[in-house]
């Protein structure tokens, strides 16, 4: 999560172009995250904070083109580059039941149906057919990596208010 219910979603990789035009390498899945006439807040690596409205966004290969309202050089954007860009958790579309976002499941406690703890979710690698948890315990210094896939089967109950998840792994797992 982010600032006071902000959560990140791009960080500003560079310019395109001169007129001011900024390149961001999302984190997000859809670009519906960075809607024109939105609001998006900016923090760049040293603390500054600021509102900006977005005019236009476009796909641009593995990143992003986008404009801001009062960003209009490739200069200003030089000085913006490694920033992040955050947006209000609440503007969020609520996932469809059984779906749930990335930012919610990574920090989980994940557990077995016998109460076993496996460790926390760090990560989430996307695959071709079905996500997997990168589930680490910091408990244990050997073997403590666990990849769990994200299938109806394998992920029985998550408790977005407990932050755990059970989970019932197949065996070799």
């Amino acid at each position: 999560m982010g600032k006071n219910g902000f959560i990140p979603v791009g960080k500003i990789v560079g310019a395109h172009g001169v007129k001011g035009n900024i390149k961001v390498y999302s984190y997000a899945e859809s670009l519906s995250v960075f809607k024109p006439g939105s609001l998006i807040l900016l923090i760049n690596p040293k603390g500054f904070e600021k509102n900006y409205k977005i005019e236009w966004v476009k796909p641009h290969g593995r990143t992003v083109l986008l404009s801001l309202k009062g960003v209009e050089n490739k200069n200003l954007v030089e000085t913006l580059i490694g920033s992040v860009f955050f947006i209000e958790r609440v503007t969020l579309p609520e996932p469809e039941d059984g779906s749930y976002y990335w930012l919610d499941i990574i920090g989980m406690s994940v557990f077995t149906t016998d109460d076993e703890y496996i460790g926390l979710v760090e990560s989430i690698i996307p695959t071709g057919s079905n996500d997997v948890f990168v589930v680490r315990n910091p408990n244990k210094a050997h073997d403590n990596e666990t990849l769990i896939p994200a299938l109806g089967s394998v992920i029985l109950k998550i408790d977005l208010k407990l932050k755990t998840m059970r989970v019932d792994l197949p065996e070799g797992l």
